[in-house]
């Protein structure tokens, strides 16, 4: 009887444990959503780009990403992505500034990447602010693509076979 007691309190003790480094965890890993001012880019393509995403500026998270909606209306403008970002008050950010979707990894997510401009007028902070300089992400698949086929060479058809 005395071992069962042990092992429910061994077992109590491993259950707290397990809940502790779990609020650690989430508490560390800066998964919750930036609140601040808004601000709107238009990309060709966001390839792997989520909802909920961060917005780093020099690898620094300084916002989330709120929402991705394609534009269907016609005009110039069509079949673009409205991406509409929140960042942090404190963060200002020139009207220069590029946005890009960058990758964490090779194998792993996207985020997006602010290319801080050098300009000292700054995007308004009252939601209204767009960044025109966009950067689709690279595509791993036509990087390869490029690659097997500029390793072509027009003259190695042009040759002739020698004979022996």
């Amino acid at each position: 009887m005395g071992q069962n007691a042990i092992e429910t309190v061994l077992g109590a003790v491993v259950l707290v444990v397990a809940a502790l480094f779990l609020v650690f965890a989430y508490s560390t890993a800066d998964l919750q959503k930036v609140k601040g001012y808004e601000i709107t880019a238009r990309f060709p393509m966001v390839d792997g780009l989520k909802e909920g995403g961060d917005v780093r500026v020099n690898g620094v998270k300084v916002g989330s990403i709120e929402s991705m909606k394609l534009i269907t209306a016609l005009g110039p403008k069509q079949y673009l992505v409205k991406v509409v970002m929140s960042v942090k008050p404190d963060v200002s950010i020139p009207e220069d500034t590029i946005a890009m979707v960058a990758s964490e990894s090779l194998l792993g997510g996207k985020y997006l990447s602010l290319e801080i401009g050098v300009e000292d007028v700054l995007l308004k902070t009252d939601g209204t602010g767009v960044l025109t300089r966009t950067q689709a992400p690279m595509r791993l698949d036509d990087l390869i693509g490029q690659l097997i086929y500029s390793s072509k060479s027009p003259s190695s058809s042009n040759k002739q076979a020698s004979h022996f």
